[in-house]
């Protein structure tokens, strides 16, 4: 088998926990990229299931025409998984995709060839499909992002994320990978600003991804608590990061009418104006997160 050596070897990493329920549907997309599968090696990492998620790793590995390699630990956080793929990574570059993300076949490609163009760049982010299956909850949960990936190539550092991004080994490894002590959500928030600092620049490719998103208000309520309980940590480290009246309920109403009109324009689904309602509500969720976390550790007066 010949290796094009004109083109990089990538690393796609997928950190998971507990994602049975998704996880084929994104190996699956993994494994028909159209990127030389010779070039790509994929490293799971698993922390800490209590489902399936391990036994269809491992159903897997046998069946992909890739490099694979497998780790598993009991839970330890996302900042320590990600670093397991910082490195372990023999890559160029970096993909990360979650388990309940599902990639065109053009993913890869794509994210490899902006990179490539664009040297300058530390982290690029792809742009956010349209997932048919999604149910109500879901499907105004995405609506935000198709906007502003409508909108602008311009990628904010709130928005970049690691679903759907990649980036340059280089760059996550100069900053000394990720803050392990974060291991909730935010540990991407806190890496993209240490890249910033140092120089990179974020960029925005003409890749696609599709993310299964939360599909009942239960499962929202309970991923935005979760966002808000570890965003304590983050903002310890990282002051000024997000800016907490832009995080009110009261903000969130007034940008859901914003983004209700934007997405009715853009779609001409009715179903956008319930955006200024799921705004308020997961906002809400947010706030009792955050406020829960910052009284656990006795920092409220």
């Amino acid at each position: 088998m010949r290796v094009d050596v004109t083109k990089p070897v990538v690393t796609i990493g997928i950190c998971v926990r507990n994602c049975a329920g998704t996880l084929r549907d994104a190996i699956e997309s993994v494994m028909s990229q159209d990127y030389p599968h010779e070039l790509i090696e994929v490293i799971f990492v698993d922390d800490g299931s209590e489902d399936d998620t391990l036994s269809i790793i491992e159903e897997y590995r046998g069946k992909m025409d890739m490099k694979v390699n497998i780790f598993h630990h009991r839970w330890k956080g996302l900042g320590y998984s990600r670093n397991v793929v910082v490195w372990n990574a023999s890559g160029k570059y970096i993909i990360w995709v979650d388990g309940d993300m599902i990639l065109p076949k053009s993913h890869v490609r794509k994210q490899v060839e902006f990179m490539e163009k664009n040297v300058n760049v530390g982290i690029a982010k792809a742009k956010h499909g349209f997932f048919p299956r999604n149910k109500l909850v879901a499907v105004l949960e995405n609506l935000p992002y198709m906007v502003l990936d409508y909108e602008s190539n311009k990628v904010k550092l709130g928005m970049l994320g690691t679903g759907g991004s990649i980036y340059r080994v280089e760059a996550i490894r100069e900053v000394g990978g990720f803050d392990e002590s974060i291991k909730g959500a935010g540990e991407d928030l806190d890496a993209a600003r240490r890249i910033l600092m140092k120089g990179w620049q974020f960029g925005r490719s003409n890749a696609m991804f599709f993310e299964r998103r939360r599909e009942t208000w239960k499962a929202l309520w309970t991923e935005y608590f979760w966002w808000g309980y570890s965003m304590r940590q983050v903002l310890k480290e990282n002051k000024g990061l997000v800016i907490l009246y832009k995080m009110t309920p009261l903000f969130g109403f007034l940008a859901g009418i914003l983004y209700s009109l934007k997405a009715y324009k853009l779609t001409r689904w009715k179903s956008a104006f319930l955006l200024p309602l799921q705004f308020i509500f997961k906002l809400t969720a947010w706030w009792v997160g955050y406020i829960k976390s910052r009284a656990k550790f006795g920092e409220l007066k």
